[in-house]
């Protein structure tokens, strides 16, 4: 499984979470959407252990399996059809969550959040 994260579930591996270290372990890939990048450093610089969280998030990144996500025109064209969708519903979502969506939908993952917002976005696969 391509597993993409976001930030409440790499917060959970960052504490050790036996569940979430498990599942990514058991990831043939791990993807990290940049919006969750851009998320988890503004909460390292408004922190008080940014240095400590930054050590870790480099070495996380480092690892062999993990990938990160940047955006394109595909990502876009995906951004805008998502957020006209949730519009249409009457169920936005934050932002950075409608980037995250487009980016998984467009790279064929799964996401791996506690986030229940994703819910509105049914095509998108959850674990």
């Amino acid at each position: 499984m391509r597993l993409a994260l976001d930030t409440n579930t790499y917060r959970l591996i960052m504490e050790g979470d036996p569940d979430a270290v498990h599942l990514v372990r058991r990831a043939e890939q791990v993807l990290m959407p940049v919006p969750v990048l851009a998320e988890l450093r503004f909460g390292f610089l408004s922190g008080t252990r940014g240095r400590e969280n930054e050590a870790f998030l480099v070495r996380f990144l480092d690892r062999a399996r993990v990938v990160v996500l940047s955006c394109d025109e595909e990502t876009a064209e995906r951004f805008a059809t998502l957020k006209l969708q949730l519009k249409r519903q009457g169920t936005p979502i934050p932002i950075h969550d409608v980037w995250i969506a487009a980016l998984v939908l467009q790279h064929g993952a799964t996401l791996f959040t506690k986030d229940s917002d994703f819910a509105r976005i049914p095509q998108l696969p959850r674990v």
